[in-house]
């Protein structure tokens, strides 16, 4: 098998897992909050990291993975961040109508394609921007009802999109800079994380819904679901690392609206939640969106592979004959200055970031 097939079981395993995990998570969390009323969303998170970095520590301890310390600033940064939009995001739930934080997940995307155009140069096909639009449209009649604006909401929803954007473009950044796994990521940002919503969830949950998580009633099922939750949570966690790392920001995003049509259906299905014409449409709407996506990311990455194998043996062929180097001007030129520094023309690698989670 080739390391590019290999590669790609590799992305559709990350991103079957994700997809599994999360709506497990989701219908877990559900019954939680909605059957035994435990509505301590951003502490129940910070459980999960804690989980999470637990379990990746004995994994570590059995070789699972090796250890690989980098820039421990940029650890902690991105940590940080990371916990903040998860709060801002649950504050935006708080603050606003359901409609509106709908709204708010659906401009993360176009907020990222901005964001990696600017200061990335990365460019954006009008295929794949055609593609996200159909998406985003679907994703928008199923999910989009009420919009009630509010200043307060509004601005917590705006710093909620930016931080989440950001986070999961420094996901795939400090990956391939770093040359680190997901797995070697996720071990060291989670503490900050799990820090930094323990800290401040019981507080956001308090102002959020007006009750002590410390004085809930435990129950054996409370205890059981939460559990089974923070289980769920390594996989999940793991997986949206793995993805962002194997694709791309925009992917991943891609991939979470599949994972809200989905729990749509499973919530009609097996919960019996109240379902409509305009959830169909725009679940339908929304899958032919993401098959076009897929397929615009798919038929341009293999160009890209193409373009790169055509370019491997010109460049080698180049290397080897001296002429044909100067000729194409990237030969090594001699600087007739003092001390014959020798100047060597840069090559350009052209990464592909456009199929990602």
């Amino acid at each position: 098998m080739s390391e590019g097939q290999r590669f790609q079981l590799g992305t559709i395993g990350a991103l079957s897992l994700s997809v599994v995990s999360s709506v497990s998570i989701v219908i877990c969390n559900k019954a939680l909050i909605s059957t035994l009323g435990f509505t301590f969303a951003t502490t129940l998170t910070s459980w999960h990291l804690l989980v999470t970095f637990c379990s990746l520590h004995v994994a570590l301890w059995m070789k699972m993975f090796e250890h690989k310390p980098f820039d421990p600033r940029a650890v902690m940064g991105f940590g940080i961040l990371n916990g903040i939009s998860i709060g801002l995001l649950n504050l935006s739930l708080g603050f606003n109508s359901v409609g509106f934080y709908q709204m708010t997940k659906l401009a993360i995307i176009p907020c990222t394609v901005l964001l990696e155009t600017l200061f990335f140069r990365k460019k954006f096909s009008r295929k794949i921007q055609f593609s996200l639009t159909i998406l985003l449209l679907g994703v928008g009649i199923a999910t989009v009802t009420d919009l009630q604006l509010n200043m307060l909401g509004s601005v917590l929803s705006l710093l909620a999109v930016i931080t989440t954007c950001v986070a999961q473009i420094m996901t795939n950044t400090i990956q391939k800079k770093f040359k680190v796994s997901s797995t070697q990521l996720l071990y060291q940002s989670c503490p900050y994380q799990a820090i930094t919503l323990f800290v401040t969830g019981p507080f956001l949950d308090g102002l959020l819904t007006n009750q002590n998580v410390f004085a809930f009633k435990y129950t054996s099922q409370v205890v059981s679901f939460i559990v089974l939750s923070c289980l769920i949570s390594v996989s999940v966690n793991f997986s949206t690392f793995l993805v962002i790392g194997k694709t791309s920001p925009v992917t991943y995003q891609v991939l979470g609206h599949l994972k809200t049509c989905l729990v749509l259906a499973f919530g009609y299905v097996l919960l019996k939640d109240p379902f409509n014409w305009r959830n169909i449409l725009g679940i339908m709407v929304a899958v032919i969106g993401m098959v076009v996506y897929s397929y615009f990311c798919s038929v341009e990455t293999q160009q890209k592979a193409s373009e790169t194998s055509t370019q491997l043996p010109q460049m080698k062929e180049s290397e080897k004959d001296p002429l044909i180097a100067v000729e194409n001007g990237s030969g090594v030129l001699s600087d007739g200055g003092a001390g014959g520094v020798q100047k060597t023309a840069a090559p350009v690698w052209n990464s592909n970031k456009d199929f990602q989670a």
